[in-house]
């Protein structure tokens, strides 16, 4: 599967911002889906995930209550909604997707990437 990231930019903190993830060439809602960030210096991290379905949703401790990790199965697109961002946020956000939601979120692995998008949070 094809993985295409949107929707990064320069936003000020308490502001709002939406990331995109458009899929192509496989079944969509084959996939458990996730997003992952890495800061400059910093080791990649889980930000949020998705089951194939969306019933379920996991996020990272620092960014709950704030993003929302959502999926329109129907146009093969999975959605990160940032509100309140803050400056710690910053980092160059990744869309992954794999057949194994569990695999994501114990072992933070997934078999497709997207290229990542750069999101700055100024304060």
């Amino acid at each position: 599967v094809q993985l295409q990231a949107s929707g990064g930019g320069l936003v000020q903190a308490g502001a709002s911002l939406r990331l995109s993830c458009t899929a192509s060439g496989r079944t969509f809602n084959n996939y458990a889906m996730s997003w992952f960030r890495q800061a400059p210096g910093k080791d990649r991290e889980l930000v949020a995930a998705i089951t194939e379905s969306g019933t379920l949703q996991y996020y990272k401790y620092s960014v709950k209550d704030r993003f929302t990790i959502s999926r329109d199965n129907a146009k093969n697109t999975l959605y990160l909604q940032m509100n309140s961002p803050k400056p710690e946020d910053t980092a160059v956000y990744y869309c992954a997707a794999s057949t194994s939601y569990s695999a994501i979120i114990y072992n933070n692995r997934a078999e497709y990437w997207g290229q990542g998008t750069l999101v700055t949070v100024s304060s």
